[in-house]
C-alpha cells in the first residue's frame, strides 16, 4: 500500500512539475554579466527586469526569465544560447551587448529555431541572412554615417583620424562606415591607427595621431578602453576633439576618464533621461526607473533591454501563442510599436529604422544635443 501511495505521489509530482513548466512562458536572457562588458550587460538586465515588473504576464500566463551569463566571451555566448534552448527550453531570447557575442549566439539560435531580439548589438552581421534574429537598436551603417555627417556638416571638421580595436566586430564595422561616409562627404582621413582589446597603453597610437593634426578622432570603442584613451590623450597634450559611438554611453566612463572626457561627442540611441519631448513610453520608463533605482541614471542600454522585452511580449500577444515559430512570425510583422528608443518597425533584415541621438559630455555630465533622422 505504501509503495502504491509513493508511486501515485511520484506521478502527481511529475505531472505537476510538467504543468508548472507549461504554465510559465520562459524567455531567456544571455548577456555580459561578468567580464569586460559587464557594466553594459548589467544595465540591460535591469531594463529587462523593470519591463518584466510592469508586464509580468502574457496570454494569462506568468513570464519566467531565465538568465545566463555569457562572460563577455564569444564561445560562452554560444554556450549560453545552447543552454537556454536545450536545457531551459526557452521560447524566445533577449541579448546581447556586443556585436561579436550576438553574432556567436545568433548562429546557435538559428539552428535551434528560437527567436532572438538583440539588445544593443549594432553590427549589420548580427541579423544579416538570419531568419530568427531581430534587434531593438539601429545598425552601424546609420550610426557611422550620422557621426560623419555631424562632424563634417555641423562641426565643420574636414580632417579625421580613426583609432580602432581590430579585435572588435563592433569597432571595425563602425570605423569603416564612418570612414566611407566621411570621405563621401569630402572629408580626409589623415590617419587610421589600431589597437587590440585589453590594451592599456595607447601612447604610441595617440602620438602618431597628434603628428597628423586631425580636427577630430573617431573612436568606436567600448567605454572602459575609450576612457583610458581620452585620459592618455589629454596627458599627451592632444587638442583635437574625440567622437565615439553608442558603446561609450556608460556612467562609468566619467569614473575612469575623469575630466579628460570633457567635450567628448558620441552617437547613441535617441534616449536620455533629460531629453526633451519624450514619448509616453520613455516617460513611463524614466519615472519607473528612478522609483526602482533612486540616484542612478538610466542610459540607452537599460532602455534597449526594456524595449527588447516589450517587443517580445507584443509579438506573443499579437500571435496569440508562445510557440517560437509564431513568435518569430509576429516579430517579423512588427510595425509602429512605440518603445523607449522610438517607434519600432522591422525592415526585411529585421532591423528597426530609428533616429540617431547625438550626445556630449559637458561639465562632467552627459548632455543630449538632439537627433538625426535616418
Amino acid at each position: 500500500m505504501r509503495k502504491l501511495l509513493l508511486a501515485v505521489f511520484f506521478c502527481l509530482f511529475v505531472v505537476g512539475a510538467a504543468f508548472a513548466a507549461d504554465d510559465a512562458i520562459k524567455i531567456g536572457f544571455y548577456n555580459c554579466l561578468t567580464g569586460q562588458n559587464a557594466f553594459g550587460g548589467q544595465l540591460e538586465l535591469e531594463g529587462v527586469q523593470l519591463a518584466m515588473e510592469e508586464f509580468p504576464e502574457v496570454l494569462g500566463k506568468k513570464v519566467e526569465l531565465v538568465i545566463v551569463d555569457n562572460k563577455s566571451d564569444k564561445v560562452e555566448a554560444a554556450n549560453a544560447v545552447t543552454r537556454l534552448i536545450e536545457r531551459d527550453k526557452v521560447l524566445a531570447i533577449i541579448g546581447t551587448y556586443a556585436s561579436g557575442l550576438a553574432i556567436a549566439g545568433g548562429e546557435v539560435a538559428e539552428v535551434g529555431r528560437i527567436p532572438v531580439v538583440a539588445t544593443s548589438a549594432t553590427n549589420p552581421l548580427v541579423t544579416q541572412g538570419k531568419k530568427y534574429t531581430f534587434r531593438a537598436c539601429f545598425i552601424d551603417p546609420l550610426q557611422g554615417a550620422g557621426a560623419a555627417a555631424y562632424a563634417y556638416k555641423e562641426l565643420g571638421f574636414k580632417k579625421a583620424a580613426i583609432l580602432v580595436d581590430v579585435a572588435s566586430d563592433y569597432g571595425v564595422g563602425l570605423a569603416n562606415f564612418f570612414k566611407q561616409a566621411f570621405a563621401n562627404l569630402g572629408g580626409e582621413i589623415v590617419s587610421e591607427v589600431r589597437y587590440q582589446s585589453g590594451d592599456q597603453d595607447f601612447t604610441a597610437q595617440i602620438t602618431e595621431i597628434i603628428s597628423k593634426n586631425p580636427d577630430i578622432v573617431f573612436l568606436p570603442a567600448y567605454f572602459a578602453e575609450g576612457a583610458i584613451v581620452l585620459k592618455q590623450a589629454k596627458e599627451l597634450g592632444a587638442t583635437f576633439r574625440f567622437m565615439g559611438g553608442d558603446a561609450m554611453d556608460n556612467p562609468e566612463m566619467a569614473t575612469l576618464g575623469g575630466d579628460a572626457i570633457e567635450g567628448f561627442l558620441y552617437t547613441g540611441f535617441a534616449y536620455a533621461p533629460d531629453m526633451p519631448d519624450m514619448n509616453p513610453i520613455a516617460k513611463k520608463f524614466t519615472e519607473n526607473w528612478y522609483k526602482k533605482y533612486p540616484g542612478k541614471d538610466p542610459n540607452a542600454n537599460a532602455a534597449l533591454g526594456y524595449d527588447s522585452y516589450i517587443l517580445i511580449i507584443d509579438a506573443i500577444t499579437r500571435a496569440g501563442s508562445a510557440e517560437p515559430e509564431k513568435i518569430r512570425d509576429a516579430l517579423e510583422a512588427t510595425k509602429d510599436v512605440l518603445t523607449v528608443t522610438g517607434t519600432t518597425t522591422f525592415d526585411e533584415d529585421h532591423n528597426p529604422q530609428k533616429d540617431l541621438g547625438i550626445l556630449q559630455i559637458k561639465d562632467g555630465k552627459k548632455q543630449f544635443i538632439g537627433t538625426i533622422v535616418p
